[in-house]
């Protein structure tokens, strides 16, 4: 995995900011952030924070521990009514490897009929549109 000096400034890169502007919205100096970027100096509990808060990535992505770049407000989203995406994601966990073995395959075929759906609706109202009145 990645080091977090190279994960924020991945993040910065790809938001085509510099590092000043960054520096400057999370209340530090560019030469402090700079720090972070070379891993010189490894951000505060609280700067992580609001690094996480400002990418809208998790805190353990940018520590590397994850690949999964959505941070606690996606989590905390609701999927339905009654579940949080992170209530899902637990809830899927709690099961036997068979299980979840189980609902990646539903997702996968969801996918893909959610895919032909999106297929034959383009092509229906290609169809619609090329028909002459």
């Amino acid at each position: 995995m990645k080091s977090y000096s190279e994960i924020i400034r991945g993040l910065r890169d790809d938001k085509d900011l510099k590092q000043d502007t960054v520096a400057n919205l999370l209340g530090i100096s560019q030469q402090q952030y700079s720090s972070y970027e070379t891993g010189q100096t490894e951000p505060s509990v609280r700067m992580l924070t609001l690094l996480a808060d400002f990418y809208g990535v998790s805190a353990d992505y940018i520590l590397g521990r994850t690949r999964c770049r959505e941070g606690v407000d996606v989590q905390n989203q609701n999927l339905t009514t009654d579940n949080t995406i992170g209530e899902v994601i637990s809830s899927m966990l709690a099961l036997s490897p068979r299980g979840r073995a189980g609902v990646v395959e539903h997702i996968l075929l969801r996918q893909l009929q959610d895919n032909d759906d999106r297929k034959r609706a383009s092509t229906d109202k290609h169809r619609r549109v090329s028909q002459p009145d």
